[in-house]
């Protein structure tokens, strides 16, 4: 969010600065693609030094900046414990049913080995475990480097003012009326001081949410976590076909019943979105993991309740270059990130969609939907689970 974001915003700060029209980005925003922001936090930060009406900041990194020792201190021992074994298997990849979107096309066959995979995604428990055994500070938690942020925008980008450069992270917080489906950021929000410990801000906590996924978590705080825990994270094709649940062609994991119907199958956004909440399946944002009934190979929440970031790179293209005939075997995902929407930034795959997700817009709890992440994004829908090899038998 961050580099394709801040060029937007120097051509809106230059439009202003010279009494024209605010430019627009050159991609039109679907609203059955991306239920967040894709290259806005920088955006919002820059905006936000020229109107008081907001209250945004932000923090970065790249992903070399994990303070690998600190994540490694206190290495958790290796087990499989909270984990189910996914047999390997082949399965056509991509697009099912009719909300399938460009990017999940086209269909193609791969083939994964055998896996281990947490039943649920990690928890504030889990995490503060970790946080409490290597002192780790999440990338929401840390202010942003301006002189490092800098070489990475155009030439001359103003340097926001100091206060908007505290830490920070973006927050679901919708108007009473929406018109516009195409501009997330009218419900999206920097809020100072949100992190997994605050999810809504200050003033927030997650006390007596132990059982909940942990969020605003970012694809380096994920990685640090995994290699403390001595897991990884998955790539794309593994979520996917752990997600399937052992299931043939099937939208959701728990096959094709819609997920709008009762008794519900996952946690999602019920109502109008982003206004009106009905909150008919108990839980207006993140639920206890375990809430809802598990797929076919025991894994919880894998539609609903938070996104899960995956190991690959987010690139539009890199299904088709993959045959369509012969399987491909384990794929890494593509060799680097593309994105129209914000082709600037490094983005990352997220899965499984989220309490926001619903038909109107995202409908990504979907096994084949797919968004982008930025790297260093952090947001109180996002958080993530973990794999471990199976050790080759001697």
């Amino acid at each position: 969010m961050k580099i394709f974001a801040l060029f937007l915003i120097v051509l809106s700060v230059i439009a202003c600065q010279q009494g024209k029209k605010e430019a627009e980005p050159t991609e039109k925003v679907d609203s059955t693609l991306d239920c967040h922001p894709s290259g806005g936090r920088a955006q919002m930060l820059l905006n936000s030094a020229n109107s008081d009406s907001v209250d945004v900041n932000t923090s970065t990194t790249e992903l070399s900046d994990i303070d690998e020792e600190a994540a490694l201190e206190g290495v958790s021992d290796s087990s499989i414990e909270g984990m189910v074994m996914i047999p390997a298997g082949e399965f056509m990849m991509g697009g099912e049913g009719p909300l399938a979107l460009p990017r999940e096309y086209p269909k193609h066959p791969v083939k994964v080995d055998g896996f281990y995979m947490d039943t649920h995604e990690v928890t504030n428990a889990e995490f503060r475990a970790f946080v409490e055994a290597t002192g780790y500070k999440t990338i929401a938690e840390r202010p942003i480097d301006w002189e490092e942020l800098k070489k990475q925008v155009p030439p001359g980008t103003p340097k926001p003012p100091d206060e908007m450069l505290e830490a920070g992270s973006l927050v679901f917080n919708p108007p009473p009326n929406v018109t516009d489906l195409t501009n997330y950021f009218q419900w999206w929000a920097w809020t100072k001081k949100a992190d997994w410990l605050h999810p809504d801000g200050p003033g927030s906590s997650i006390e007596g949410k132990d059982d909940h996924p942990v969020v605003h978590i970012a694809v380096a705080d994920a990685k640090a976590y995994a290699n403390w825990a001595g897991k990884r994270l998955p790539t794309e094709a593994e979520w996917e076909w752990a997600a399937r649940g052992g299931l043939k062609d099937q939208p959701y994991p728990w096959g094709s019943k819609d997920v709008n119907q009762a008794p519900y199958e996952c946690n999602f956004f019920q109502g109008t979105f982003p206004t009106s909440n009905l909150v008919a399946d108990g839980y207006e944002q993140s639920a206890p993991v375990g809430s809802f009934k598990p797929n076919g190979y025991g894994l919880y929440d894998m539609a609903g309740n938070v996104w899960e970031i995956t190991s690959d790179w987010f690139n539009e293209d890199y299904y088709k270059t993959l045959s369509n005939s012969e399987p491909t075997v384990n794929p890494q995902g593509a060799p680097e990130s593309k994105y129209s929407g914000a082709p600037f930034a490094q983005q990352t795959v997220i899965k499984g969609g989220s309490f926001l997700c619903n038909d109107s817009y995202c409908a990504s709890y979907r096994v084949s939907a797919k968004m982008p992440l930025e790297v260093d994004a952090a947001m109180n829908h996002v958080g993530f689970r973990l794999v471990k090899d199976i050790s080759p038998q001697p």
